[in-house]
C-alpha cells in the first residue's frame, strides 16, 4: 500500500534499510560528517534506498559500529527493530515468557528469536522445515514445520505470539493465547489486517487477552539493538546478497519466502 493503492507508483524509489557512507551534509546539520559510516532505515523518510545514493534526514541515521560490515548493518533497521517492539514493547509482563514466534526463520523473525532468548524467553519457532536449523541455532527451545502442524490447533497456549507472516484467523490466534496472552501481527495478508483492526479490538476491549498490530516506530531503540549485539547475544543472519543490478531477482527471492534471514543489496 505504501508503493501505491491502485498500482506501484512511478516516481517512487523503493528500499528503506541502508548501510554506507556519507559523501554531503546539510548547513545545519551536526550530528554527522562526511566519510562517517552510518545505517538506518528510511521507510519514515520517502524511501529510495534502492540507489546508489539517498538523502536522508540525520534522525534516520547511526553510526555503523565499526565490528558491523556494511552488508551487517543494513540487514539491521527495520527487521531488527520490528522484531525488539514486538519483544521488549508487547510483553504482556516482565517475567520470562512463553513465546511463539511464527515465521521465525525470516529477517525479523531470526532477531525475534534472539530477543526473546535475551529476556530467558522459552521460545517456539514456526516456520518451513528447510529452516528449522537456522531457527535452532538461534536458540528456539520448541521447533514447528507450518507444513505439518498446525500450532492453533495442538492445543498448546502461549503468552506472546509474534506473528511475522499471518496466515490463521484472529479467532486461532486467540485459542492458542494464555488468558492474559496477547497477539502482535508484523506481518500478514490483507484479511487479517482488518480482523486484527477490527475484530482483535473487540476482544482485547472485552477479554484479558490483547491482539493488534504492531506499529512500526522506524529506528526505535536502536542503542538497546547495539548493546546485544556488542554483548553476543545477537547476530545479523545473512541468506544472500544480490548486486544492484540483479534487484529483480532479489526481490523474487525474497517474495518467494525461499530466505533464511536476510536478503541484502550490495553497491
Amino acid at each position: 500500500m505504501m508503493a501505491g493503492i491502485i498500482k506501484p507508483s512511478n516516481n517512487k524509489i523503493l528500499g528503506s534499510d541502508i548501510a554506507g557512507i556519507i559523501v554531503a551534509i546539510g548547513k545545519n546539520v551536526s550530528l554527522f560528517k562526511p566519510g562517517d559510516k552510518v545505517f538506518g532505515d528510511l521507510s519514515a523518510a520517502g524511501f529510495g534506498g534502492f540507489a546508489e545514493y539517498v538523502c536522508a534526514p540525520c534522525q534516520a541515521l547511526t553510526l555503523k559500529p565499526a565490528g558491523i560490515s556494511f552488508e551487517q548493518a543494513a540487514a539491521i533497521p527495520q527487521a531488527a527493530v520490528l522484531a525488539l517492539q514486538a519483544v521488549q514493547d508487547k510483553r504482556p509482563q516482565q517475567t520470562a515468557l512463553q513465546v511463539l514466534i511464527n515465521g521465525a526463520g525470516g529477517g525479523s523473525g531470526s532477531f525475534a528469536i534472539q530477543i526473546a532468548k535475551s529476556f530467558g524467553d522459552e521460545v517456539t519457532a514456526v516456520d518451513c522445515a528447510s529452516k528449522l536449523e537456522l531457527m535452532k541455532s538461534l536458540g528456539a527451545d520448541h521447533l514447528i514445520d507450518y507444513r505439518t502442524i498446525d500450532f492453533t490447533r495442538n492445543g498448546k497456549t502461549y503468552d506472546l505470539i509474534i506473528d511475522m507472516m499471518g496466515y490463521h484467523s484472529i479467532f486461532d490466534y486467540r485459542r492458542s493465547l494464555k488468558k492474559k496472552g496477547r497477539y502482535v501481527m508484523v506481518g500478514g495478508g490483507s484479511s487479517l489486517i482488518v480482523q486484527s483492526l477490527f475484530i482483535g479490538s473487540l476482544i482485547s476491549l472485552f477479554t484479558a487477552k490483547k491482539l493488534a498490530i504492531l506499529p512500526h516506530e522506524p529506528n526505535k531503540n536502536m542503542a538497546d539493538l547495539l548493546a546485544l549485539f556488542k554483548a553476543g547475544k545477537m547476530k545479523v543472519t545473512i541468506d544472500k546478497c544480490f548486486p544492484l543490478t540483479e534487484l529483480q531477482q532479489a526481490m523474487k527471492y525474497f517474495g518467494d519466502r525461499k530466505s533464511r534471514g536476510k536478503v541484502v543489496i550490495t553497491i
